[in-house]
């Protein structure tokens, strides 16, 4: 078993909360406002969100899921409308669709990535589709400038969930980003900015964190009222106390805000840090037969994965863990479209919108769950120590050829 002691996110020594953070939540505690309608500190986050991000709004949320129902509320579906998606993802990205009264599709992976495959989509839009949400899985970037073209042909909304994907880069489009203001900072083709909206989590399990929070950016004015309006009940705050749309309360306090600008500080040197260590891992295993490496470019490593195109995923992923590797097998329990929920009620004993449904069948995201996907949990406090460690398992386990 390994000697070297994995930091966790959640724990201390996994995270780089310290005393910034401590200090902004101060800073808030002795302002005596801790709601962000009337304080300040939420504002900051989203002005300093858009910059790095180079697009014109930024508007804060909740949580990640909240981040995500948003960016449905601006894709505007009727009820019934469909939403294409990957069934390789956490729940958050699919509970908003049918909290919207849309129906989420389900399109098959990239067997090297787990990332949607657009030719994939393209099989799967019809009359009903209003929207394709795609996943920057663990940190890789999706395949968005095919995806952004097909939304483009056929006159739908493109949402970048980008839970997992801070700082993720992207191929650099050709032109200027639609919607960046002039003159913006940061860098010019990050995931999230190719969609009509981008979606972002402050979860405690994300590169950087207040527990829980989300953000939502696009470089679309009507977009970026609709949903601030729907993140504050419809509330009109320039017409007094008037609700001009239907809403939730999805707003941030203060205190999330503030830690969550702390952490923002931190991000570069998160992702450096993960970077850095995932490149020296991709050099240990390089060769190594019997196992497909992730690609690293433009890669945020939320989580380090590894396919195994023979199978033995769940075996291997035991190895590591009882070696004290943090890994496991297919991320998922099951790929989302054969979870149990489709066959629950929705809304009261109602299954609308989702009477006679069932989820297309995706073999390649249920191979890759089942057979052929290991992830390792990836951190910013790893060390060339940790490294060697996991290396040297993954080399004894695998089966020699």
């Amino acid at each position: 078993m390994s000697q070297v002691k994995f930091p966790s996110m959640a724990e201390a020594a996994g995270r780089t909360l310290g005393d910034e953070e401590v200090a902004a939540a101060e800073r808030v505690i002795r302002s005596g406002m801790l709601n962000s309608v009337w304080g300040t500190e939420a504002r900051l986050l989203e002005e300093e969100i858009a910059r790095m991000y180079g697009l014109r709004h930024a508007i804060s949320c909740s949580s990640g899921t909240a981040a995500l129902h948003l960016s449905v509320v601006a894709a505007a579906p009727d009820p019934g409308d469909e939403i294409i998606t990957t069934p390789i993802t956490d729940f958050g990205t699919v509970a908003p669709i049918l909290a919207q009264n849309a129906v989420p599709v389900f399109a098959d992976v990239d067997p090297s990535d787990g990332n949607l495959d657009p030719a994939a989509v393209a099989s799967l839009i019809g009359p009903r589709t209003r929207a394709i949400m795609a996943v920057h899985l663990f940190g890789a970037p999706a395949r968005v400038d095919e995806l952004r073209a097909l939304a483009d042909e056929h006159g739908l909304a493109l949402i970048e969930d980008c839970a997992q994907a801070w700082l993720t880069e992207l191929p650099a489009p050709p032109g200027a980003l639609p919607g960046a203001p002039p003159g913006a900072e940061g860098p010019p083709c990050l995931a999230g900015t190719v969609g009509d909206v981008g979606c972002l989590s402050l979860q405690q399990w994300k590169h950087i964190t207040c527990g829980d929070g989300g953000l939502v950016i696009t470089g679309d004015d009507e977009l970026a009222r609709r949903m601030r309006l729907f993140a504050d009940k419809g509330w009109d705050r320039a017409a007094g106390r008037s609700h001009a749309t239907f809403g939730l309360n999805y707003r941030m306090t203060e205190l999330q805000a503030a830690v969550a600008r702390a952490q923002l500080a931190k991000l570069p040197g998160v992702v450096r840090a993960r970077r850095r260590t995932a490149a020296l891992l991709l050099d240990a295993l390089a060769g190594t037969p019997g196992v497909s490496l992730p690609r690293p470019g433009g890669h945020a490593w939320w989580l380090f994965p590894l396919v195994l195109p023979g199978g033995g995923a769940p075996e291997l992923a035991a190895g590591l863990t009882a070696a004290g590797i943090p890994a496991r097998a297919g991320y998922l329990a099951e790929p989302l479209n054969h979870a149990p929920v489709w066959a629950a009620p929705v809304y009261g004993s109602s299954h609308y919108p989702l009477e006679g449904y069932t989820p297309a069948a995706c073999p390649e995201a249920e191979r890759l769950v089942a057979e052929t996907l290991v992830v390792i949990d990836w951190n910013e406090r790893y060390t060339g120590e940790h490294v060697e460690a996991v290396a040297r398992e993954i080399t004894r386990l695998l089966p020699r050829p």
